[in-house]
């Protein structure tokens, strides 16, 4: 890490502190905030230096507002970010659309805060009323929505801290999907109270969209570590991208997971299916840097535009194409993994 940039109370908390002192060595630019950093957000000339940017330079800032969101897809509620980007470079990766040709890690060091609204918001809930597609009992708490906590572990405490904090909550858990195989998440204790959701997908996708993870056969050998390890395991089958022998190699990547995965593990699995959604100015992005992932990412042949709330040109695949392909996975897992469970899928 080359560079520190830091709003001067985040550099100021303990947290910053314990963050500066795991880079000793990185430059400490200041900045106002952690959203307006000349030279990094914004410049279009980043595109050249997509993923050098997320080796040489890491951010602090301060979460401003605190909110659970309501959700009801994979989690209750989506917990306040503790971090913001991505060391990996996924080349669908929706959070790059808001920062502007730079997608570096952005450490919220807040994290009394963040916790003690957690913490609130929690016991405000009350006992959950009835099962549904996130949990049959508990309140479920998605972490980690603009980041990966895998990575956000080697970073900071932060995601020590939200492990520990669900540990002791009852009638809660956190859920986190993650790409990245983080071992050191094994010593922290979670009993029961934290649910992994490992994204997979074909390996031949993986290799040219999913840059910088972890190999897709080394997060499914994972799975049984982490379960004996106390966690709830799930498995996101995400993203679906539909291209020539896609249902040839899911078959494959199921029968492999149906092979390898302990009974323990499968006892307590459960899926999404997460069809792609891509991006208009992503995709610009992407041709200046990855080009061969946009032979994929950008088919107008089954695609249809869908503008997001914040006002962004989103591609889907469209109503026919997408339930086709929904009903072919769900048959696909039917056929080859009996015992996985699909919590939900779109």
């Amino acid at each position: 890490m080359r560079r520190l940039w830091a709003e001067p109370a985040a550099l100021a908390s303990p947290r910053g502190q314990q963050v500066r002192g795991r880079f000793p060595g990185a430059e400490v630019v200041e900045v106002e905030s952690h959203w307006g950093i000349p030279g990094l957000h914004g410049n279009a000339g980043n595109v050249e230096r997509w993923v050098r940017v997320k080796t040489e330079d890491l951010v602090l800032g301060v979460k401003k507002s605190l909110a659970a969101r309501p959700n009801g897809r994979s989690a209750d509620f989506i917990a306040p970010s503790t971090a913001n980007g991505c060391a990996m470079a996924c080349a669908y990766c929706y959070v790059p659309r808001r920062k502007g040709y730079a997608n570096p890690v952005t450490v919220f060091t807040n994290i009394d805060d963040i916790t003690g609204y957690l913490a609130r918001h929690i016991r405000r809930q009350g006992p959950k009323p009835e099962p549904n597609q996130c949990d049959p009992s508990a309140w479920v708490y998605d972490l980690g929505e603009n980041s990966d906590c895998s990575v956000d572990a080697l970073v900071s405490d932060n995601v020590a801290d939200l492990v520990a904090l669900f540990r002791e909550e009852p009638g809660a858990k956190a859920s986190f999907a993650t790409k990245y195989v983080n071992r050191g998440l094994l010593d922290l204790d979670p009993r029961g109270r934290t649910r992994i959701r490992f994204s997979v997908m074909p390996p031949a996708d993986a290799k040219q969209l999913d840059l910088r993870t972890t190999p897709v056969p080394q997060r499914i050998a994972a799975v049984d570590d982490f379960v004996a390890a106390g966690y709830e395991v799930h498995l996101n089958l995400s993203p679906v991208v539909l291209r020539g022998g896609w249902l040839h190699d899911w078959a494959e990547l199921l029968t492999h997971i149906d092979d390898v995965l302990s009974p323990a593990a499968k006892a307590q699995a459960a899926a999404e299916v997460i069809l792609l959604t891509h991006n208009e100015d992503l995709h610009e992005v992407n041709l200046g840097w990855h080009p061969r992932a946009e032979r994929v990412l950008w088919r107008p042949d089954l695609q249809e535009r869908k503008r997001s709330e914040n006002g962004a040109v989103n591609v889907r695949y469209d109503r026919a194409n997408k339930g086709r392909a929904v009903q072919a996975v769900r048959d696909l897992v039917a056929r080859h993994a009996p015992w996985l469970p699909i919590r939900y899928a779109f």
